[in-house]
């Protein structure tokens, strides 16, 4: 066994723990540990990758229990890139809001996003179904934290409904988790596949009522219509490097989708069958809803919100198609939509902190308003999918995959009909906010009762929480930028280097289709185990 398979969880685990027994008084030494530590894990993450880019299914057996009795951390190419994908998006969102003093504006911040990694990281990993369900309620246990991280009455509010929708969705996988038991005996993922195929098809009435049920819980976690609720005012009231964080959280039950209904279930036809005729309706309903709430909403962090539903929309139209091909476009999408959305996100935190607050309206002229302006066209490019950014490209991959779907039509029509509402909104949005600023008068700028402005005011040392909450909403300087061209700069390598990354991406959705190879790699060669 190759142990650092479970580095990415122990690691934030760990400097999570650090952060809260011997550094909580000390913010300087939070930062130097936390951002080390997420630098650390994007290493571990590219050395896995690089693992198992060479096509091997690699399986870490905790305490050398054999499968399926014992835990096990599963590593494929799907896994690796997961991996990757969050550590970038959250080594580029740390340092912003370690540029733009979010994370002094209440305690344990670090911990709480190291745990949240750990949750993150461990639901890409794992291979077994309850500790699916486990490390999703660590991560939404830290999320919770984060959500309300700062205070203020509509953030509570908001993490209030937050909680109670996803503790519901939690109710629901641990009955899913049940039924599913009690039909196949087993939990581990690739036992239950190995029984699920060798089922009698007459003798899955309750394994369909389960799987059903499991794709629910998913939809929760990815926000499909009609179980996103929870995600609009959450991403709308959340801090902005929160936000950008939770960008990864429904490619978690995205992910979750994608690993069940190619691994568990793929060789029952009626299972793929219902799912793929719920799925598919509820992922152009998504669509439509997301770009129509970007052009109707008056406020730049609903925008932003449900641009990511939108997103997951896309995402779900091509994971719908259930083929290689339309996996392999999903997967393109998927690195995309989670770096465009996450630079959305921290674009509008930047103008809330420099214009009070993200009503669409013309306010006057912001500081940085020509540099501001640049990335949230960057941006809005990207989540529209326009030329020449990556989300044209993906777009493209998406279409191409649904040409011979039954309802080609129907998806091709939703998806360039979207496409243009999205883009008169994120124009309508963008001349509010920026263009007709010039004609309402002077610079606006947010001075707090210490009379510095806002985007001027670095915090450097954590004394007492009084002193936090006086520090207001500090803007972003120069790292904080930095951070949001980092992500997107990572959408124009994707577009240059298209080629190799859906080379990358068809491989591992031969690999996703071919579950052969992952049933070996877990249930085979196990000598030596307890």
């Amino acid at each position: 066994m190759n142990h650092i398979i479970i580095a990415p969880v122990i690691l934030p685990a760990v400097i999570g723990a650090l952060i809260i027994l011997w550094m909580r008084s000390d913010l300087l030494l939070q930062r130097v540990f936390s951002i080390a530590g997420t630098m650390l894990l994007l290493g571990v993450s590219l050395y896995l990758a690089w693992l198992a880019s060479s096509g091997d299914v690699l399986v870490y057996r905790l305490g050398n229990w054999a499968a399926p009795f014992g835990i096990v951390l599963m590593l494929d190419r799907l896994a690796g890139l997961m991996l990757v994908l969050t550590s970038v998006m959250a080594l580029a969102v740390q340092l912003y809001a370690f540029g733009s003093g979010w994370d002094r504006k209440g305690w344990h911040f670090h911990a709480l996003w190291q745990f949240q990694l750990m949750g993150v990281c461990g639901a890409f990993l794992t291979g077994d179904a309850f500790n699916l369900f486990v490390f999703f309620e660590i991560l939404l246990i830290a999320s919770y934290g984060l959500m309300t991280h700062g205070g203020g009455e509509m953030r509570l509010r908001a993490g209030v409904q937050y909680i109670a929708f996803n503790l519901a969705g939690s109710i629901l996988f641990l009955a899913a988790l049940g039924v599913l038991y009690s039909v196949t005996g087993t939990l581990n993922m690739a036992d239950m596949a190995a029984r699920v195929a060798a089922m009698p098809e007459g003798d899955t009435a309750l394994l369909r009522t389960g799987a059903v049920m499991l794709m629910l819980v998913f939809a929760i976690k990815a926000s499909l219509v009609p179980l996103h609720f929870w995600l609009p005012s959450t991403y709308a009231n959340a801090p902005g490097p929160v936000a950008a964080l939770f960008a990864i959280m429904t490619k978690v039950g995205v992910y979750a989708i994608i690993r069940f209904f190619t691994l568990v279930f793929p060789q029952d036809t009626v299972i793929e069958s219902v799912v793929m005729d719920l799925l598919l309706p509820a992922a152009l309903f998504t669509l439509v809803l997301g770009q129509l709430g970007v052009m109707g909403t008056r406020n730049l962090g609903r925008m932003a919100a449900y641009a990511a539903i939108a997103s997951v929309g896309m995402l779900m139209i091509a994971v719908a198609q259930f083929t290689p091909q339309a996996t392999s476009a999903a997967l393109y999408y998927m690195v995309h939509s989670t770096l465009a959305g996450a630079a959305l996100f921290l674009v509008v935190d930047m103008i809330g902190a420099r214009r009070g607050d993200l009503w669409l309206r013309a306010d006057g002229i912001m500081p940085g308003n020509a540099m501001i302006a640049a990335l949230f066209f960057a941006s809005t490019i990207a989540m529209a999918g326009m030329p020449p950014l990556s989300g044209f490209v993906g777009k493209l991959l998406v279409l191409d995959a649904t040409r011979a779907a039954p309802g080609a039509v129907v998806i091709w029509g939703a998806v360039l009909v979207t496409s243009l509402i999205a883009i008169y909104g994120y124009a309508r949005a963008g001349s509010l906010v920026f263009w007709k600023a010039y004609e309402t008068g002077p610079v606006k700028a947010v001075i707090p009762a210490n009379g510095a402005p806002l985007w001027a005011r670095i915090p450097t040392k954590l004394e007492t929480h009084e002193q936090i909450q006086d520090l207001g909403d500090a803007a972003s300087p120069t790292l904080a930028f930095v951070a949001v061209w980092a992500l997107l700069a990572g959408l124009v390598a994707l577009t240059v280097f298209a080629g190799p990354a859906m080379q990358f991406a068809e491989a591992t959705a031969a690999q996703l289709h071919d579950p052969a190879g992952y049933l070996s790699a877990v249930l085979q060669g196990q000598e030596g185990t307890k």
